[in-house]
């Protein structure tokens, strides 16, 4: 590749991504995805996948022009080879007579995995790979994990006190962090398949767990309540909002199974771990309903849980600038640590302010 051909290609590309990003709170379970034609160095149509089930990018792009003959395509994802939903973008872009594809990194779905480019150069098209790989990934982290692993994931997000506390001693935590903050969160809820939370937080706060405050165009998650004895009341306040509702469980209690159906939640039985339901069982069922991001929104026992298992892929934590006092209740809930060989080490990705307050990213 030449140094010009890199200069553009990079471009081009991040014109791509950008257009990928529209779809960021709507394409689920399918990835987000972008496609620029670019014709003798100028931009002849864009595109980009909308949400499941409707054309994927390459083809919105070829729809908005008919002069795709010999033309670039840049697309953010290896275009598909299968018949899915829709039919094979690697058909559509040959048909177009496309003479060059750049790709910004090859698809993980073993569905694909490598066959589009390979047909696209089986067909004589000039094909690129790598370009601005690294962008194209963190736009859809969620989707290429459950590729590879077949779960999804999973980002915890936390509100703290600079004394690390999330609540009072008697519970109260509203509000801890500013409204931007709390503004900023329903960004994560908008792009998560499903926000995930435990009895405890909706026998303690009732939450709606939806998303809010966004005027884009928006898919509402999933709510899925980690709910081991069948707790939940059927008055629960998520029970009457739209959108679904699940309750996991290792109970076998029938009647309370079907007074909560009756109510609107949606009962699906798990393998139990020492009495709770078990947390990678939890993950693996996710991601067999194809939820490529899950929002951990909990408390303690849950998030110490998680912790301990290593099943977060990220942490958010919200550091607001005030004091709740050493009574006030912990982020985790951990088993006595004894030696400081044992604590618990986060590498810090990020740190930037909202509002009056500092938002931690973090892996472990």
């Amino acid at each position: 590749m030449t140094d010009s051909h890199s200069v553009s290609d990079a471009l081009y590309m991040a014109k791509a991504l950008t257009l990928a990003k529209k779809g960021l709170y709507t394409t689920t379970p399918n990835p987000r995805v972008g496609c620029v034609l670019v014709k003798d160095d100028y931009i002849i149509a864009e595109g980009w996948h909308v949400v499941a089930g409707c054309g994927h990018a390459e083809v919105q792009a070829l729809k908005q022009t008919s002069e795709a003959m010999g033309a670039t395509a840049y697309v953010t994802l290896e275009p598909c080879s299968h018949y899915g939903k829709t039919p094979p973008c690697c058909d559509a872009l040959i048909q177009a007579g496309i003479k060059r594809v750049v790709v910004a990194m090859e698809d993980p779905n073993p569905l694909v995995a490598g066959q589009g480019l390979k047909k696209l150069r089986e067909a004589g098209i000039e094909v690129v790979c790598n370009v601005l790989a690294l962008e194209a990934e963190n736009l859809n982290r969620g989707f290429i994990k459950r590729m590879r692993t077949g779960r999804p994931f999973v980002r915890s997000k936390l509100a703290m006190s600079l004394d690390g506390r999330t609540a009072l001693e008697n519970g109260e935590s509203k509000w801890i962090t500013s409204a931007q903050a709390r503004e900023d969160v329903q960004h994560y809820r908008a792009q998560s398949c499903a926000i995930l939370t435990g009895i405890n937080t909706v026998l303690a706060d009732d939450p709606a767990l939806n998303v809010r405050l966004l005027e884009s165009p928006v898919v509402q998650p999933i709510r899925v309540v980690l709910d081991s004895q069948l707790k939940m009341p059927v008055t629960a306040k998520m029970a009457t909002l739209a959108g679904q509702t699940w309750v996991l469980t290792c109970s076998g209690d029938i009647y309370k199974k079907k007074q909560l159906e009756h109510a609107g939640f949606n009962i699906f039985q798990l393998p139990e771990s020492n009495g709770h339901v078990d947390l990678p069982a939890v993950l693996d069922f996710l991601g067999q309903q194809q939820l490529n991001e899950v929002l951990v929104e909990a408390g303690a026992i849950l998030n110490g849980a998680l912790l301990s298992a290593n099943l977060v892929d990220e942490w958010l934590i919200y550091m607001a600038t005030c004091v709740l006092g050493d009574k006030g209740r912990g982020l985790f809930s951990l088993p006595d640590l004894h030696t400081m060989a044992d604590k618990k080490v986060f590498s810090l990705k990020e740190v930037r302010q909202i509002g009056v307050d500092l938002k931690l990213t973090l892996t472990n």
